[in-house]
């Protein structure tokens, strides 16, 4: 079997490769792995093993049609995590996540139709639902999205269930909420908090730090993710959640316990334009249809994560000080 991954240098793609590769997944341990990858700023090859001989990296653009026709041939499924991902950069400039996240996506789709693959998995967010003040969202809940980067995943999420509906295309997609573990770029809260108070830096905390968020483990949510490749259903979306709600400045305040640092390197910065005020996700569907449930207590594995970046310095300082291209 072949798979193809779009977006596997980044955080969650490369950890759901390094899984397969390591045979992490059952009835998956031959599978030969494709990466798609453009090496942006938020794609690393260091995340990847170069030299593992089921794995072929292709670096390119996901707009390139001849070069999707050309990596899609002979594939079985795709698992699209391919995305611009950061709110505050769609924010600053929204042109980008557009091209990759709502082009990209219809441009990968058609290729599949083109070349004959029979299953696709569209990575999501819980981002499209906008904020909730309380309960949860469902997998029927509107799409509200609220930043440039949410909008351009809704887009997304939306192309990809008109293509099964069109074509039959056999496409699940995905909605997951914040993840965390090793090997995530430090633009994101939690790297950029650790790395921080490990230069002895503060943590800077957007407006009163009172957004709520549900917190889920990479590997949890790449444990998902696979379920829906080989048991989820067509034209069906699955919410991917942990159930673990934190608030922003409570999450600061763990950090810099679980560092060491006082609880004075907690700053208070100007509130980001539109930020969601709280995530909630139901994942009853993913438990009940595919027996999903998440196995990282958020401690254990927030502990584990401050610990990988301590002892490896040598992967995210030269991220940061390129200013966030590896």
């Amino acid at each position: 079997m072949k798979i193809l991954v779009t977006g596997g240098a980044g955080f969650i793609g490369s950890h759901y490769v390094r899984t397969m590769l390591d045979g992490g997944y059952p009835d998956f341990e031959d599978v030969h792995v494709t990466v798609l990858d453009e090496l942006t700023y938020a794609g690393n090859r260091d995340n990847l093993p170069a030299s593992h001989p089921r794995l072929t990296f292709v670096h390119g653009n996901i707009l390139d049609r001849d070069l999707l026709n050309a990596v899609l041939d002979g594939q079985d499924a795709v698992v699209h995590f391919a995305a611009e991902s950061h709110v505050d950069r769609s924010i600053a400039s929204g042109a980008a996540f557009v091209r990759t996240n709502v082009e990209g996506t219809q441009a990968l789709l058609e290729a599949c139709l083109a070349v004959g693959v029979e299953r696709v998995v569209h990575i999501s967010t819980d981002e499209v639902y906008g904020s909730i003040e309380e309960g949860v969202w469902t997998e029927e809940s509107p799409l509200l999205p609220n930043s440039p980067y949410a909008a351009s995943k809704a887009a997304s999420d939306l192309i990809a269930l008109a293509y099964v509906r069109t074509h039959r295309l056999n496409v699940s997609v995905t909605r997951c909420s914040n993840n965390y573990g090793p090997y995530q770029h430090p633009e994101k809260f939690i790297p950029l908090a650790v790395t921080n108070l490990l230069e002895g830096r503060p943590i800077p905390v957007y407006g009163d730090g009172g957004q709520i968020r549900e917190w889920l483990h990479v590997d949890d949510h790449c444990r998902a993710v696979h379920q829906v490749l080989t048991r989820g259903r067509a034209g069906e979306v699955y919410n991917i959640g942990a159930g673990t709600a934190v608030p922003n400045l409570a999450l600061a305040h763990r950090l810099a316990e679980l560092c060491g640092a006082e609880p004075d390197m907690i700053r208070h910065i100007t509130d980001r334009k539109a930020h969601d005020r709280r995530y909630a996700l139901d994942q009853g569907k993913i438990e009940q249809e595919l027996g999903h449930r998440p196995l990282t207590a958020f401690d254990t594995g927030l502990a584990e994560t401050v610990a990988w970046y301590r002892d490896n310095p040598q992967w995210w300082k030269p991220v940061k000080e390129s200013g966030g291209r590896p």
